[in-house]
């Protein structure tokens, strides 16, 4: 299997910025045994723009991936974040290439507008689509000709490589890293929670209420050195939906506190992860959970092992391959009902 995966590789913050999730897609995919290559549309059309011209930096870099189409002749192109890359080269690549099969994956909320634009302007010109988002909604990217399913986001254990289940000594007991406007709801809750929690429980947020966001490698070692962490969504109560950071936290091993209102349920125990179903909740079990560091560590560590068993990047990039392929596939993958035609 030849695969080759087109996404903002973000190179030119030259380690600043911590990879997409399509960094583990791509690792599952060499653990796979696959032969896999990379195409960075932003990063490409930065660097084949003439003295900062951006509009012919972007055709430049449709016509650098009609070339490496060209060369490296995939089985499987994969498309991520790679908004420069136009329909009409998707079409240029297809008349080269007859056989190729092309998939599309998303890891933006279904709430976002732009999302869906983006989406139904795919849907059409790709033979499968995959979303993080689950739910009959997604039937509404279905052409008849192609199949569009839910992708839960991945985990590699040289990206995720922590296990803060088996260490007893942090920088902070709960952390929660993310930014956003200063209405997102998250701030509030964070704000009502941290007013209801004792002073010892060290509780530290990056990214938002005037605290300088982590990046890089200082957001690897933010999640390092904290016992616990917050799961929070923009939006909660979408079905299936997060965003990337339940890996990262779970995958990490820290104790994981998740909304219960998207249906995690399906996938997680009470023995995996602390769900609650409030504001006053929320702060119940971090003080439950602080007072009792052999129960933070027993759910931590269940968390964490099913995490990387049943989410790896390459049980994701697996199905993600069987599903546009057609395959009959080979794995009781979890959420092998969320596939829509």
């Amino acid at each position: 299997m030849r695969i080759l995966l087109v996404e903002n590789l973000r190179l030119r913050h030259y380690g600043r910025i911590r990879p997409t999730s399509g960094r583990n897609l791509f690792y599952g995919a060499i653990r796979n045994h696959w032969h896999v290559s990379e195409f960075s549309d932003r990063d490409t059309a930065r660097f084949e723009s003439p003295l900062g011209f951006h509009p012919l930096g972007n055709w430049r870099a449709n016509r650098r991936l009609v070339e490496t189409c060209d060369n490296f002749r995939p089985d499987l192109l994969v498309l991520g974040h790679c908004d420069i890359i136009r329909t009409a080269t998707l079409q240029e690549i297809r008349r080269l290439l007859p056989g190729v099969r092309i998939a599309c994956w998303s890891d933006d909320a279904l709430w976002v507008s732009s999302t869906i634009e983006r989406l139904h302007a795919r849907r059409s010109h790709v033979d499968a689509l995959f979303i993080t988002t689950g739910g009959p909604r997604l039937r509404e990217f279905c052409t008849g000709r192609n199949v569009v399913a839910y992708l839960p986001n991945p985990v590699d254990p040289a990206v995720e490589d922590q296990d803060n289940s088996q260490k007893t000594v942090f920088d902070r007991d709960l952390v929660f890293c993310g930014v956003g406007e200063s209405t997102d709801a998250r701030y509030a809750l964070i704000d009502q929670v941290r007013t209801s929690l004792p002073s010892a429980i060290r509780f530290e947020c990056f990214g938002l209420r005037g605290q300088p966001a982590v990046w890089g490698a200082a957001y690897d070692a933010t999640l390092a050195g904290s016992r616990m962490g917050l799961n929070l969504n923009r939006m909660e109560g979408w079905p299936l939906y997060s965003s990337d950071r339940i890996a990262q936290l779970m995958g990490n091993g820290l104790l994981t506190f998740v909304c219960d209102q998207g249906g995690l349920r399906r996938f997680f125990r009470d023995e995996h992860v602390a769900f609650f179903t409030d504001r006053d909740a929320l702060a119940r079990r971090i003080v439950e959970f602080s007072a009792d560091d052999a129960r933070r560590q027993a759910v931590a560590a269940a968390g964490r092992a099913f995490y990387h068993e049943h989410f790896s990047g390459q049980r994701v990039m697996r199905f993600l391959e069987e599903t546009t392929l057609g395959l009959p596939y080979s794995q009781d993958y979890l959420w092998a009902d969320e596939v829509y035609r």
